[in-house]
C-alpha cells in the first residue's frame, strides 16, 4: 500500500454500479462502437464480469469530460483500438510469420480513390 493507495477496487456507490453495468451491458451490444470494441479486447483476458465493470467505468469517465467540458461526446469508432497501434501491429504480425518460416515482404497499397 502506498499512500492510501490500495491495488484493490474500492467499493464505491452499489447505486452508481447498479445504473452502470446495465448501460455497459447495452452498449457492448451495440455495432461498431469504441465500448463495443473495448468490451470485445478485455472480455478476452478479463472475462465477462470485469470487462462490463471496465466499460462501465469508461461511461462513467465520458460522462464526466462531456458535463466537464460542456461539450458533446464524440464517438472514436469500433477500429479506435486497430488504428491505434498500426505499426505496432504490422511488426507483431511480421515477427509471427517469420517465426514460422514465412519470408515477408512489405509493400505499401496505393490509396484507393
Amino acid at each position: 500500500m502506498i499512500r492510501g493507495i490500495t491495488t484493490t477496487n474500492r467499493p464505491g456507490s452499489r447505486y452508481l454500479r447498479q445504473a452502470l453495468v446495465p448501460a455497459a451491458w447495452a452498449a457492448t451490444h451495440t455495432k461498431d462502437t469504441y465500448l463495443a470494441s473495448q468490451y470485445k479486447r478485455l472480455v478476452k483476458r478479463k472475462g465477462r464480469n470485469r470487462s462490463l465493470v471496465a466499460v462501465a467505468h469508461s461511461i462513467l469517465i465520458i460522462v464526466y469530460h462531456v458535463l466537464d467540458k460542456r461539450a458533446s461526446y464524440q464517438e472514436l469508432g469500433g477500429d479506435y483500438f486497430d488504428k491505434r497501434n498500426q505499426d505496432a501491429q504490422r511488426k507483431r504480425l511480421v515477427r509471427q510469420l517469420e517465426s514460422l518460416g514465412v519470408k515477408v515482404i512489405l509493400e505499401e497499397l496505393p490509396a484507393a480513390a
